[in-house]
């Protein structure tokens, strides 16, 4: 599933067609993609997870789920979900996504403040959040897209270990310190990952996320394939990642 660095750089990639009119419209989606002909595209935009095609009076969500993918200029042999044509052959297409249009204004709909990468970014209004629920895990609370716009699975497993935090801890277990580094960490990472993958280099980066042992301290990594109320995948270190419970 692509995370909000992969959707903004779709944005930048796509900024181009800001302005242009739509002559083409085709996909196998259920929605009333026709309603986009002829229209011109006012912006695009991001938030976390979702790539924003603004119309001006309704928008298009687009969320690539689990193996999403898009092709600028290019199609993949595979029937698109929406294709998008401008003049002089060039299209935007989009492929296995979900797509929803949001009626009226982008701003009514999204809080941006919540975004992650978005330069409103609020980080006291996420540590209130937070603070509201004390009993999620830490793992569950940074992908929450309430609170952490943005942040996917690899985002989290880092940034935990990171700040040596064990993916079990209890937000309200944690001391003020661990859930400031949490707020500020899931903000920093999102921007390392940006760098690093507009550079190709992401995988090597990768501290514990899909790894065996540990960087720091050579132990074996544990995996669990369904961790917390997300049930995601996590990977981390019980050595140098503390566990922090209301018990502590």
């Amino acid at each position: 599933m692509p995370e909000g660095p992969s959707i903004v750089i779709l944005k930048e990639e796509a900024e181009a067609f800001a302005g242009r009119k739509v002559l083409r419209v085709s996909g196998n989606s259920k929605q009333d993609l026709q309603r986009m002909h002829g229209r011109r595209i006012v912006a695009l935009s991001s938030w976390g997870k979702h790539f924003l095609i603004d119309f001006g009076d309704f928008a298009l969500r687009v969320h690539f789920m689990l193996f999403g993918s898009y092709r600028i200029n290019e199609r993949r042999e595979a029937t698109p979900r929406l294709s998008l044509g401008f003049a002089r052959g060039e299209e935007l297409n989009f492929y296995a996504c979900s797509l929803k249009f949001v009626e009226g204004d982008l701003d009514a709909a999204y809080d941006w403040s919540g975004d992650v990468m978005s330069e409103t970014w609020n980080p006291a209004k996420a540590r209130r959040k937070l603070k509201a629920r004390p009993d999620t895990l830490a793992a569950d609370a940074l992908l929450d897209q309430t609170v952490f716009a943005g942040v996917g699975n690899i985002i989290k497993n880092e940034v935990l270990h990171r700040i040596r935090v064990h993916p079990e801890s209890t937000i309200g277990a944690l001391p003020p310190r661990k859930l400031g580094e949490l707020i500020k960490q899931a903000r920093e990472y999102s921007f390392d990952f940006y760098a690093w993958k507009k550079a190709y280099v992401l995988n090597k980066h990768y501290q514990v996320h899909t790894k065996t042992h540990c960087p720091r301290d050579g132990t074996r990594l544990t995996y669990r394939k369904h961790l917390g109320r997300a049930q995601r995948r996590a990977f981390y270190c019980e050595a140098c990642q503390r566990l922090y419970r209301d018990a502590d």
